[in-house]
């Protein structure tokens, strides 16, 4: 018995234990920081005597910081002894227990019939492979698999913004469909709320006031994990090809060095907003220049989106690892671009990317209302006694 092996050895003995306790408590497994509106959403529809508690992750201390102020219970969470002695016995008080990711643990974890474990993801559509279809899956030992499918397998539900995504999980987690429940992503509702928008966008005049007035071009590609992610020489050219634009590099804190690098490169014309989330930028991004990146499918939603631009330099061996959906240039709105110079073409045409036939297919439950569809299917009840 490997490490990892013995780790849900004891989160099953000790949710086992606890496995008939009464079920009191909403959970919350909290690694992104974009869905706090929904936890305060769904702490206002429980009865006072029905406690919320959001288990975060280190990263996340400013949101749990946050949520603490609101009046959540907060509690840090890091896989190991104490998690699994002490935090396990809390987590089997949930009647609902939402996750944002993939938790290891939960392989592990007992799983009565009067708690829900539901999926809520942390991205509206897919473009990279996971699960079975990532290449690296069959390459891993057979306990491994086993591992990751007893993961998969404890979700009851899906959230999903529209069937596309719902089979993309049922193929990436060999899961039946009927878990799937297109209810729209509520971290999505805030890109459809004009009160959201106006808030954000007076954020960005206040803190970053030089990007005001022109065209903005932001560069936001995925984050590309274990990788050194190096840019082509030519790319701030490209993405300074029209002179009257402001341009914004939005890269993963992981890669602070490429980033300081290339805005560099690109002289008077950058402007440096590390206080500015990326979707407070994407209210007043005209064009977007991303790759494999999720952030595409919430630009699609703003009534600000002009141009969408894919960047695939790097195509070839990114279909190869971590791969991409296969049928990924076929929804693609607007043309692949292979590289600098065709990146440099498209800024300079700015043209309008037509996106409806994208929102129809990853958007399709992404209406504002998402948060309230998804508190009324799993609290609407709320106030009734454990089952």
């Amino acid at each position: 018995m490997n490490v990892k092996e013995f780790y849900l050895w004891l989160v099953r003995c000790v949710s086992m234990l606890w496995c008939h306790r009464r079920r009191d408590a909403v959970v919350y497994l909290l690694s992104f920081n974009d869905n706090l509106p929904f936890i305060l959403a769904v702490k206002a529809a429980l009865p006072a005597d029905q406690p919320l508690i959001v288990f975060y992750r280190p990263q996340q201390a400013t949101s749990a910081q946050y949520l603490a102020q609101q009046g959540v219970r907060t509690i840090l969470f890091r896989d190991g002894l104490r998690f699994a002695l002490t935090g396990i016995p809390r987590v089997m008080r949930a009647r609902v227990l939402y996750c944002d990711n993939y938790y290891a643990f939960l392989g592990g974890l007992a799983h009565p019939r009067n708690m829900r474990i539901v999926q809520l993801w942390h991205a509206v559509g897919a473009i990279k492979k996971f699960g079975w279809e990532d290449p690296t899956t069959p390459l891993r030992s057979a306990s491994d698999q086993r591992r990751f499918q007893a993961v998969y397998d404890h979700f009851d539900e899906y959230v999903v913004a529209s069937p596309a995504m719902g089979q993309v999980f049922t193929r990436s987690y060999r899961v039946p469909a009927h878990r799937m429940q297109v209810l729209g992503y509520p971290r999505s509702d805030r890109l459809l709320s004009p009160q959201w928008v106006a808030q954000a966008r007076a954020k960005v005049a206040r803190v970053a006031p030089e990007l005001m007035g022109s065209r903005i071009i932001l560069y936001a590609p995925t984050y590309r994990p274990g990788v050194t992610f190096t840019p082509p020489q030519d790319l701030a050219q490209a993405l300074t090809a029209d002179p009257q634009a402001k341009v914004v590099v939005k890269l993963h804190p992981a890669l602070a060095q490429t980033a300081t690098t290339l805005q560099a490169q690109l002289g008077t014309q950058v402007v440096v907003a590390d206080q500015l989330s990326t979707s407070e930028l994407l209210t007043v991004t005209e064009t977007l220049v991303t790759d494999y990146s999720s952030v595409a499918f919430d630009y699609s939603l703003l009534a600000n989106a002009h141009s969408l631009l894919f960047y695939l330099f790097d195509l070839s061996a990114y279909q190869r690892e971590p791969g991409i959906q296969a049928d990924f240039l076929s929804w693609l709105p607007g043309r692949a671009l292979r590289n600098s110079q065709e990146l440099a073409a498209a800024i300079i045409a700015d043209q309008t990317t037509d996106l409806r036939h994208f929102n129809q297919q990853w958007n399709t439950a992404n209406d504002g209302q998402a948060t309230a569809r998804v508190v009324a299917r799993y609290h609407g009840s709320a106030t009734r006694g454990n089952d």
